[in-house]
């Protein structure tokens, strides 16, 4: 059966549910405003480890455990997993996910990873290629600093459209088991350039494909607005919340009421000088696992857009004098009465 919808959406014939949500957060990010929903958090950046880099796998591994756990399920149950993460050959989820000695898709798209992997994972639940389904992301602010901006030694200055990489992972079971909330569709998004070279304004950098992935899926799903409770950007921050406002306006769509931004949930600019906000995969990934997915479960949010966004880079890139693409995936997820 054919379930595509308009131009880049899908709309499943039976809902992908959501069994668990887990999230992993450090210290800042346990202190920002969404503290009290953050259970878990490191105490150790490192985790015990000699690295940023090995200390992000572990990070990724627990949270993958903690959801796995949260679902009631042990890890050979797990059909296969689709994971991501911000560094170079994505090297947190290829070492930090061995352990589970379970099949792996590993992506990458930029901090629009989850949004990514929750969409890919709800296609291979809803096909009948898996009965339960891992999708989770991390990112970790000293593997981001050393891997793309400045060593942290060196204490850079910031120009406040800048962002702060979260360290978080985020992780999700899917599967096709009634819960109380449910994937029913998605709107894969499309690589959008407007040739901005600026790496400390990322929210200028994605919000442009955020503009476009949420007008496809208003225009495919035949919606308005108002038909989302929240329509939740990965981390535009401050700065692209505005602009991303702007050119859906000059669409005919006004979100204001609408919109959320975890990239401005999970930090305190004015307190936690974090800039715009936050960014990562872990940004949406925590935010979504955390603070969203509760308020679905108990029925205070009956339909959300939650839309991860990514800025396309690579120090090569950068380092070339490339532009900055953004892009931006698109999951409708919603409350289920059970």
């Amino acid at each position: 059966m054919k379930q595509m919808t308009g131009k880049q959406s899908i709309s499943f014939s039976e809902p992908v549910y959501i069994a668990s949500g887990a999230a992993l957060v450090g210290e800042k990010e346990k202190e920002g405003p969404l503290g009290a929903y953050f259970e878990h958090v490191l105490s150790d950046p490192m985790c015990g480890k000699e690295s940023w880099e090995e200390g992000e796998s572990q990070m990724q591994l627990e949270a993958a455990k903690l959801a796995i756990q949260k679902a009631n399920l042990k890890a050979d149950q797990i059909r296969m997993i689709f994971a991501g993460d911000l560094l170079a050959q994505s090297i947190a989820s290829s070492f930090g996910l061995v352990e589970l000695n379970r099949p792996i898709y590993g992506l990458f798209g930029a901090c629009s990873t989850m949004g990514e992997a929750l969409s890919l994972g709800a296609m291979a639940a809803a096909a009948g290629y898996g009965d339960w389904v891992l999708a989770l992301t991390s990112s970790h602010f000293g593997t981001a600093e050393k891997e793309f901006r400045f060593p942290l030694a060196y204490g850079n200055q910031r120009p406040l459209s800048s962002s702060w990489t979260v360290t978080g992972s985020g992780a999700c079971v899917l599967g096709t088991k009634k819960t109380k909330v449910k994937i029913t569709g998605v709107t894969t998004g499309k690589i959008i350039d407007y040739g901005l070279k600026d790496n400390q304004n990322m929210g200028a950098c994605m919000a442009p494909a955020a503009c476009d992935t949420i007008f496809q899926n208003l225009t495919d799903f035949n919606r308005q607005p108002g038909d989302y409770d929240r329509i939740i950007t990965g981390d535009l921050g401050s700065v692209g919340q505005q602009i991303l406002l702007e050119l859906l306006r000059q669409k005919g769509y006004e979100i204001g009421e609408q919109h959320l931004d975890c990239g401005m949930l999970i930090f305190d600019e004015t307190t936690q000088d974090t800039g715009a906000g936050g960014s990562g995969c872990g940004c949406a990934a925590t935010v979504f696992t955390a603070y969203l997915l509760p308020k679905l479960e108990s029925g205070e949010w009956k339909r959300i857009l939650f839309v991860p966004t990514g800025a396309l880079m690579s120090k090569v890139s950068f380092q070339e004098g490339q532009s900055v693409p953004g892009i931006a995936q698109a999951v409708v997820v919603e409350h289920e009465d059970t």
